[in-house]
């Protein structure tokens, strides 16, 4: 199967992550796409967090009569701790021998990239598929065995483009909208999650 992983802490989860998810499903020929929310982000705090039961629940809702191909992935949660994402590759080719994984990710992520936790191993057992996002071009990092590749093989270690999402969302300033105007509407928010948000009280 060709299996691809979508990473993050989906704090909330927004319109931009459904989005690239499309993309990802149109573009890559995917048997299926796993959302795979972190418990702790070694890159950035997970500021304002209501917690990761909380952000299992709003990405339920967000996933809700979606793309039947799609499901939420708890392996980072229920192990708790700081999520790297070699260590989740490394569990999830031991329990599920045989598959295709492939990473998705924003642009803005592969400055970064060869500063990851192992970044050479990450790419012995996964490509990425990378759209672009605003002010953050394709840049291709220094990370032994990642290659350029115009296409999805499925095999590790390659790195292909997706269109941009064309959508310029952040979950951080989603939560400083609802926390300054919680009865507003931010924009970007499915309306099953931001319900979810209202009727729990999130992000106030």
């Amino acid at each position: 199967m060709r299996i691809g992983l979508l990473g993050g802490a989906f704090n909330p989860p927004h319109e931009g992550h459904l989005k690239l998810a499309r993309l990802a499903l149109e573009h890559l020929n995917l048997d299926e796409l796993r959302f795979v929310p972190t418990a702790l982000s070694p890159h950035k705090p997970n500021a304002g967090d209501p917690g990761a039961d909380a952000r299992l629940r709003l990405l339920g809702e967000a996933l809700t009569g979606f793309d039947p191909r799609c499901r939420v992935e708890p392996m980072e949660v229920q192990r708790g701790g700081t999520s790297y994402t070699v260590d989740t590759l490394e569990a999830l080719a031991g329990r599920e021998p045989g598959q295709s994984w492939i990473l998705l990710m924003g642009s803005d992520q592969l400055p970064g990239l060869a500063t990851w936790r192992r970044p050479e191993r990450i790419f012995e057992l996964a490509s990425a598929a990378v759209a672009l996002r605003p002010g953050a071009p394709f840049l291709l990092p220094e990370v032994p065995g990642l290659h350029p590749s115009t296409t999805w093989s499925g095999r590790p270690g390659e790195l292909v483009a997706l269109p941009a999402t064309e959508l310029d969302l952040a979950s951080s300033n989603l939560r400083i909208h609802l926390q300054a105007s919680p009865d507003e509407d931010p924009g970007g928010i499915p309306p099953r999650v931001l319900g979810t948000i209202r009727t729990e009280n999130l992000y106030r």
